[in-house]
């Protein structure tokens, strides 16, 4: 969590763009998402870091409130 709060402490700019769903999987009360996405951290005009990658999702659906949650989240890219 510290490291997470660093990095947006020390940035200018986050741009996180969802890409095509790669694969998606669903029924009443589960859900799998296989997602692309690029991702730009600007931390200063001459330091971007650009990351190209994909996100497999792991979602439940609650009964009760009708809400889907994110159970698991597994980073899939190569950085």
């Amino acid at each position: 969590m510290r490291t997470t709060l660093g990095l947006f402490q020390n940035v200018q700019r986050l741009d996180l763009v969802w890409n095509n769903i790669i694969l998606l999987t669903q029924d009443s009360l589960t859900a799998n998402v296989v997602r692309s996405f690029n991702l730009t951290i600007i931390f200063n005009p001459t330091d971007v870091i650009r990351v190209d990658g994909r996100v497999n999702l792991a979602l439940k659906k609650n009964p009760d409130n009708e809400k889907w949650q994110i159970s698991r989240w597994l980073d899939e890219s190569n950085f």
